[in-house]
């Protein structure tokens, strides 16, 4: 049978990011969702009580999320057209880990780590100038 073997990959494994469905315009600014993972599963035991049932006890599943610390590294600010969102302004942050440089780079070891060293040199007055670009053209801000 193929049970044994299936001829698929298995997926890998990557974060999960579902934004909520509605965005409130009335609240100010915030984060409308975050980045998790599937650890794992497990069971837990609960009592309850019912018209028919005096104390059962249920065994339910449950799944492990596992959500880390989110670092924010940049913000796009986007324009309606009749086509969609369009991007207008990309700012990213002055100073990046060295983890978030890593993913710029195929092969981190053998490379400069040159990367964003040039835009930190003209951080201070692009900055000023993008971010009020974002406040006074863009609709969707994200982060």
């Amino acid at each position: 049978t193929l049970a044994s073997c299936p001829r698929s990959a298995p997926p890998p494994t990557a974060a999960t990011f579902v934004p909520s469905l509605s965005d409130d315009q009335s609240q100010k600014p915030h984060l409308t969702a975050f980045i998790g993972y599937k650890a794992g599963m497990t069971h837990v035991i609960r009592e309850y009580e019912g018209a028919k049932a005096v104390k059962k006890e249920a065994c339910e599943a449950v799944t492990i999320l596992e959500c880390p610390p989110m670092v924010v590294c940049g913000v796009v600010g986007y324009i309606e057209t009749p086509r969609g969102l369009r991007t207008l302004v990309t700012v990213w942050a002055k100073s990046l880990s060295e983890g978030v440089k890593r993913c710029f780079y195929k092969r981190w070891y053998k490379s400069k780590q040159k990367c964003f060293s040039s835009y930190v040199k003209s951080y201070d007055e692009s900055h000023k100038k993008q971010l009020e670009r974002i406040k006074k053209y863009c609709t969707v801000v994200r982060v």
